[in-house]
């Protein structure tokens, strides 16, 4: 699969606030924070790209539907139209 993101990218320092507790936890099981929230971060992209896309499906297909609807049955409207 390929990676959301180009991996020979430079990094560069940002900052955070992140829960004191939970940082603590963290560092309980990985010694490398930087690379467990590039990680999550390369997740949350490409499940959010995904969801986008299958949204942005869903709405092309409820167009679709809807002008099928108008070309067989016509519009809702026309029976009520003065034009």
């Amino acid at each position: 699969m390929r990676p959301a993101y180009n991996l020979k990218s430079p990094k560069r320092p940002v900052n955070l606030s992140l829960n004191e507790d939970l940082i603590a936890k963290v560092r309980e099981v990985t010694n490398n924070l930087s690379e467990v929230v590039e990680s999550l971060l390369a997740d949350f992209v490409t499940k959010e790209k995904e969801r986008r896309e299958a949204h942005a499906q869903a709405l092309q297909e409820a167009v679709n539907d809807w002008n099928a609807f108008g070309e067989k049955h016509g519009s809702c409207a026309d029976e009520h139209s003065t034009l």
